[in-house]
């Protein structure tokens, strides 16, 4: 049996993992060790919610939505479509989407390079009409490698709130530097975190069988 190749999508989580400015920064403590005479190795995270590949839950842009461990997981596993939307400038407009025909998951590239090692304030977002689109045509996940859909002075989190009135769910910090444009299996679940705004996640993409 022939095995289809597996793109890791995930950023490492670590110390130092920029992460959204004044938001928590990601720490490990170790709670008990081998070599201190423990017969296991244990530790303890800190962390924010949004570490990392992460999906946003409703709850994070409505008070009254769903938290990430009500969610239905459907969205966030199945055939995806991965646009090269590098060079689309501050936002990514309608005008930058493919032929959508019988996409419900969309992943956007728009980096040269992921940038692990510093915060991008300059990120691409996604333009509101765009996330309309996506809907009208059937989206149910939009993702992508930027932070946030929103520009990250935002102050009304449209793309966001587009998104909740479509009732689509949300990918952010993908690192899709070495994946060509086109159709994946997508497998990105979140925790079960009750009340939880958000959840990171170990995305993958798998390639398609040819059956």
């Amino acid at each position: 049996m022939g095995g289809r190749r597996i793109l890791d999508i995930s950023q490492v989580l670590r110390p130092g993992l920029p992460v959204w400015p004044g938001d928590t920064a990601f720490g490990q403590a170790q709670t008990w060790q081998i070599e201190d005479g423990s017969p296991v190795n244990v530790s303890a995270l800190t962390l924010s919610t949004h570490s990392g590949a992460h999906a946003d839950a409703p709850l994070h842009y409505d008070a009254a939505a769903p938290d990430i461990a009500s969610v239905d997981l459907e969205p966030y596993l199945g055939e995806c479509l991965v646009v090269d939307a590098r060079g689309c400038g501050p936002l990514i407009e309608p005008g930058h989407l493919p032929d959508l025909a019988g996409v419900r998951r969309v992943l956007f590239r728009t980096y040269d390079r992921f940038p692990h090692e510093a915060w991008d304030a300059q990120h691409s977002a996604i333009a509101p009409a765009t996330i309309t689109a996506l809907a009208r045509a059937g989206v149910i996940l939009v993702g992508m490698d930027g932070p946030s859909l929103d520009p990250q002075n935002s102050k009304t989190m449209a793309a966001h709130m587009a998104v909740l009135e479509a009732d689509m769910r949300v990918l952010e910090g993908l690192v899709l530097d070495d994946v060509p444009p086109g159709r994946y299996e997508l497998i990105a679940l979140p925790l079960a975190i009750a009340g939880g705004d958000a959840s990171p996640v170990r995305a993958i993409l798998r390639e398609l069988g040819d059956g």
